[in-house]
């Protein structure tokens, strides 16, 4: 059986010391070598090395030494070493051991007295403690605190032991004596705690009787008072009254530390409005003041969940939690705008916009490096606010509209889909935005946010200036045509529309390397010759804009969207233009346009040709513009708007819907008691008190005191270890709670005769770990026990735990095994469905490296009914929006996110095609950062996906 271990040190397995070595240097005059040799000693016994022949040794050479790291060691020693035989009764040689003690208890300095002391607390034998009590009760008179703090743990760690209360038999009226007249403040913590461990009766009224003096008292005294009331408070909820007003006055407290902790007990006592209040307010003034972005981090937690509790109450706070912005960790920043976000109201969203205004008017200094991510959250939050109450959009939408040519892509990409919804949803703004769009249009750097502008340009220029404006916005920024040119002997570059695409001759000097059609180097010799010069790129004017340095770089996907925002344009110009000529003119520039960029995509002076999709598109619209009939005009012009207006709707109602579902609440039954506030005795209740009665009144009548317990799920839960028919029966409840899984076994006797040293014998795969052993146990026959095993969990994989149940019987010489059934740990005890961006998926799906992918293997024949399934048996959330999944096309695709308990992201794709037979075919991919959630989860899958369990 392994023993209990008070104390850890390192010790090199390298250089093993020998035991001879240690006695010579013990045997030495030199202090040095003494002190070497011990600590040696130590780190061999509590690494599982005996080395009784020292302890002579150490009596004699070692007990007399009056160097105090010696004498340190030395109890150290006899910390570790076993004090007992076999049968559990104290070595004889101990009582050596005793008269050093008490002579140490009496030693003029005082560290020997203190570390003596100290080395009490943690001996178990009472043959060796008794005869040193009297010297443990002298030193709580000592002159000096040290002493007597430490003398007083002694006194409470002998009073715990068993029997202990026999050894010191009026140990509490003697600590209350102590307590009254002690003048230092840790021996007075040490005083009140040993009163709270061992007479709670006494500490309590200790407590009431100097209850005006407690603000006075010390830091540690004050955390230990904190403590006992919420002991008391937990056992006897209807004493709590009196207790609250002793937390509300050490919420004045200088100590950071205790004000913290009252805030904590205020809010797990009562549920007081008064109450809360104070506790938010003390939040709020730890999170300012408070320069650890550790201590802000874990305020903001307790922020969140007051949030969740009493949200009227944190909504009077929001300003005070804003202000938590200036702290430049983007985590902290983060956090603080998840809190305030769910706490907007009409009273106070003109304020929170105002303070997120300033907050991304400086994040334009560029000092910091993170500024563009902080911008990015920023921007997220003023969009939020702005869907939530659109009158703030006119305030802030000019403001970000400055931002759409961000150097931070995510940055600009938030703000052009800002943009994009706010210009839908308030009609009244689209005149400002579309004009304020065009004139800052040519900033805009990044290919993904001129697409979102280009889009909403052709969908809100509505009025003929405004198409005209945004025609030649669009011309304007990508500069004159064509996009390449190809030279010609002795003449300038023409146009590409007029050039053959065979490259021409040109006299080149003899002092230049040319460069041949292979495009390497050539040294050349002669006066002149002719070298072929290919295509060149035409980077137009100064003038020329962002479209044109973006369409020669390659990216064809953008003409796609320049030509079909053209197309609407032109469609649009026709409506709203009299004038035949002028469509005419403005729909042949058009087509030049999108013909130039075909041809560019065609032509070998870029490094990759179009592709098929942008050509098939671009040509889409050049034969539209040739012949445009009513209902193709009808799709362009109308059909993309509707879509995106459904879109937002759809996005709306999913958010209502997941509020609705937020809000939830329990109700009482119909038969239960109704407790009437007004008819309730008020005799010496203060306002506090009585707000705290009521407000545990309405926690009974919505049923929030009542905890769901449902034993079916707990009997789902209970697993057969050993079979019905073995000596001894064995079945686990296991309870997985984030990091820890405990099992609780019950083990049953069979048996006639008694089971002797039965010990459940357990070992563990994967990130699994055993934090104890389990005891060796005596069963009588037919009888049980219950025993308790904790492991510790350190990553999201599925682990197994097995082992057996050993055990001696009398009629039987060897130990009998029984092996039990392996416990297989569930991956969905540690993922939760979570919801994140489809920016974020996709950037999280081309950052993770570990992905596995399943094959559909089904008797499932509804695509959909198989991806319910999925989502049911891998307790994920669906990132696709039911609209994108309505119809019956034969093919479906999906994308599944989750979070572990252990911050890891968990994402999955699935795609299936129903065959010709009916069946369903495709892959589902996992991917994630670590190799264990994608392959635990992949195993999940191809386990339940067939649909039969």
């Amino acid at each position: 059986m392994e023993k209990s271990c008070t104390l850890l040190v390192h010790f090199d397995k390298g250089t093993p010391a020998i035991a001879t070595e240690i006695k010579e240097a013990l045997e030495g005059s030199d202090v040095s070598a003494k002190i070497d040799a011990m600590k040696k000693a130590i780190s061999l016994l509590l690494n599982g090395e005996t080395l009784p022949q020292l302890f002579i040794t150490i009596v004699r050479y070692v007990l007399p030494s009056e160097d105090h790291t010696v004498q340190k060691l030395l109890l150290l020693y006899l910390e570790i070493i076993d004090k007992k035989d076999q049968k559990g009764r104290v070595l004889p040689e101990m009582i050596l051991i005793c008269q050093n003690l008490r002579n140490n208890l009496q030693h003029p300095n005082e560290y020997i007295r203190g570390v003596t002391l100290r080395f009490l607390c943690r001996l178990n034998e009472t043959e060796i403690i008794e005869p040193l009590i009297p010297s443990v009760l002298q030193n709580l008179e000592h002159r000096h605190p040290f002493i007597r703090r430490n003398a007083i743990l002694a006194m409470m760690a002998i009073y715990k032991l068993p029997h202990g209360d026999q050894l010191l038999v009026d140990a509490p009226e003697m600590i209350e004596k102590v307590l009254s007249t002690e003048q230092d403040q840790s021996a007075k913590r040490n005083a009140f705690l040993m009163l709270f461990n061992c007479d709670q009766d006494r500490a309590i009224n200790y407590l009431l009787t100097n209850v005006d003096k407690v603000s006075e008292w010390g830091e540690l005294l004050q955390m230990v008072v904190l403590e006992l009331i919420r002991k008391v408070c937990r056992t006897n909820r209807g004493e709590k009254g009196k207790y609250i007003k002793i937390i509300i006055s050490l919420l004045n407290a200088p100590s950071n530390a205790v004000i913290y902790e009252c805030a904590g007990t205020l809010v797990s006592l009562s549920s007081a409005p008064t109450a809360i209040r104070a506790a938010a307010n003390t939040y709020c003034q730890l999170l300012l003041s408070q320069s650890d972005n550790n201590v802000k981090l874990i305020v903001l937690d307790r922020l969140n969940e007051l949030k969740s509790s009493h949200r009227e109450i944190m909504v009077d706070r929001i300003m005070d939690v804003l202000r938590a912005l200036s702290s430049p960790n983007l985590d902290i920043q983060r956090k603080t705008l998840d809190i305030v976000l769910e706490l907007i109201t009409p009273r106070n969203i003109n304020e929170v916009v105002l303070m997120l205004k300033k907050e991304v008017m400086k994040t334009q200094n560029g000092e910091l490096e993170k500024n563009g991510e902080y911008r990015q959250m920023l921007i997220q939050a003023i969009h939020s606010c702005a869907v939530k109450f659109p009158e703030v959009a006119s305030t802030v939408v000019h403001l970000l509209m400055d931002f759409l040519g961000d150097s931070n892509v995510a940055s600009a990409i938030d703000v052009a889909i800002f943009v994009r919804e706010i210009i839908e949803t308030n009609p009244k703004l689209r005149v400002s935005i579309i004009t304020r769009l065009l004139d800052t249009f040519y900033q805009i750097r990044a290919a993904r946010v001129c697409c979102c502008a280009l889009w909403i340009i052709g969908e809100y220029c509505l009025s003929l200036s405004e198409v005209e404006s945004g025609i030649a916005t669009i011309k304007q920024c990508l500069g004159e045509l064509p996009f390449y040119s190809i030279p010609e002997e002795g003449e300038a570059p023409t146009d590409a529309s007029k050039n053959s695409q065979q490259p021409s001759s040109v006299t080149v000097s003899s002092r230049r390397p040319a460069i041949l059609s292979d495009g390497t180097y050539a040294t050349q010799s002669a006066a002149s010759e002719t070298a072929f010069s290919p295509p060149t790129i035409v980077q137009g004017s100064l003038a020329a804009g962002n479209l044109r340095s973006l369409l020669l770089t390659g990216d064809f996907f953008l003409g796609a969207v320049v030509a079909c925002t053209l197309t609407k344009l032109v469609l649009r110009l026709e409506e709203v233009q009299p004038s035949r000529v002028e469509v005419n003119k403005v729909s042949t520039q058009a087509l030049l346009i999108m013909v130039s960029m075909i041809q560019l995509g065609q032509s070998p002076v870029l490094s990759h040709p179009i592709d098929c999709d942008s050509y098939d598109r671009i040509v889409l619209c050049v034969r539209l513009l040739c012949s445009t009939g009513d209902e193709v005009r009808k799709i362009w012009l109308q059909s993309c708007r509707q879509s995106f207006v459904k879109m937002l709707s759809e996005k709306q109602l999913r958010e209502t819907e997941e509020l609705k579902a937020k809000a939830q609440v329990s109700y009482a039954q119909p038969d239960d008691l109704i407790d009437f506030y007004h008819l309730k005795s008020r005799k010496g209740m203060s306002q506090l008190e009585l707000e705290d009665e009521v407000q545990d009144d309405l926690k009974r009548a919505t049923g929030e005191f009542i905890k769901d317990g449902d034993d079916a799920n707990k009997l789902n839960r209970v697993l057969q270890l050993t079979g019905f028919s073995d000596p001894v029966y064995a079945e686990a409840y296991v309870t997985v709670h984030h990091y820890d899984i405990v099992l609780d076994v019950t083990v049953i006797n069979r048996t006639t005769e008694t089971l002797q040293n039965l010990c459940l014998e357990l070992a563990t795969m994967g990130d699994l770990k055993l934090v104890e052993r389990p005891q060796n146990y005596t069963l009588a026959p037919e009888s049980s026990r219950q025993i308790k095993a904790n492991i510790k969990v350190s990553s999201t994989e599925t682990g197994v735990i097995f082992g057996n149940i050993v055990y001696e019987a009398s009629n039987v010489l060897e130990r009998t095994v029984v092996v039990l059934n392996d416990i297989h740990i569930d991956i969905m005890d540690y993922i939760s469905p979570a919801v994140c961006t489809d920016a974020a998926f996709r950037s999280m799906w081309a950052e993770f490296e570990w992905e596995n992918k399943v094959a559909v293997n089904t008797i499932i024949q509804s695509e959909k009914d198989f991806l319910d399934h999925i989502i049911k048996s891998t307790n994920m959330k669906c990132l696709t929006a039911p609209s994108a999944l309505d119809g019956d096309c034969g093919f479906l695709a999906a994308n599944l996110y989750a979070k572990s308990v252990f911050g890891e992201d968990a994402l999955v794709n699935v795609s299936i095609e129903k065959q010709l037979d009916g069946k369903l075919s495709g892959y589902i991919r996992i991917r994630s950062k670590t190799q264990g959630i994608a392959l635990s989860l992949g195993d999940k899958i191809t386990l339940k996906q067939k649909g039969g369990s």
